[in-house]
């Protein structure tokens, strides 16, 4: 990687699609960064688990069909893109601000979390600075596995109505004493803890075997 990858720093804009009131983070990243690099700083900044298969898409001009950059698993199926790359390999900076300014970041296959990562711009990196960081954001992170948008709009439905045939139920699922533990509003940007990429990477290799 170059020197000068090494003191550019890409900012984005990550935005969970669909949800209201949106639900989205800042964070700036090196630019030497691979996409599983910005895969785990997107989960952090999130408040995700990393406990699903992800993807990126990106759309090609003249083709329906995005490049595919995830982590290789032959036994899942990403998509049907025409180019399928292995997230390990591509560096954000041949990507963004070059042939495209935004991607689709997808979390959770069956549940279908998708976020909107939107590149706003790049900056040099400022000393006694710590990246990633993220310097901004709005309200929480969906519980996992709660059924995407609709199951988790039913779950906020349920914890408002302690009267609800499936209040204890939710409740117990998201070991809280009473609805007020959970507030869909809160989030600081401040509380959030990056992991160490590689670190993260030696987990998947031995997750799946590669």
């Amino acid at each position: 990687m170059k020197d000068i990858r090494k003191k550019k720093i890409f900012q984005f804009k990550v935005t969970l699609n669909g949800s209201v009131p949106k639900i989205w983070r800042r964070i700036q990243v090196l630019a030497g960064y691979t996409f599983f690099d910005l895969h785990v700083a997107i989960q952090d900044a999130m408040g995700w688990t990393d406990s699903h298969l992800h993807g990126f898409r990106i759309a090609q001009k003249g083709s329906t069909h995005p490049i595919i950059i995830q982590y290789p698993n032959p036994e899942e199926d990403f998509g049907f893109g025409d180019k399928e790359c292995d997230e390990r390999k591509e560096y954000i900076v041949d990507y963004f601000d070059k042939i495209t300014k935004q991607c689709v970041y997808e979390y959770d296959f069956g549940d279908g979390w998708n976020h909107t990562v939107l590149f706003e711009k790049e900056l040099f990196s400022e000393t006694q600075t710590t990246y990633p960081r993220c310097i901004a954001g709005k309200n929480a992170c969906p519980p996992e596995d709660c059924g995407g948008l609709g199951g988790y709009e039913d779950l906020q439905n349920v914890l408002k109505n302690p009267k609800h045939p499936e209040y204890k139920d939710m409740i117990d699922w998201l070991c809280i004493e009473n609805a007020d533990e959970f507030d869909p509003r809160v989030f600081d940007p401040k509380e959030v803890d990056f992991s160490d990429p590689r670190s993260v990477l030696k987990e998947y290799k031995h997750r799946f075997g590669m």
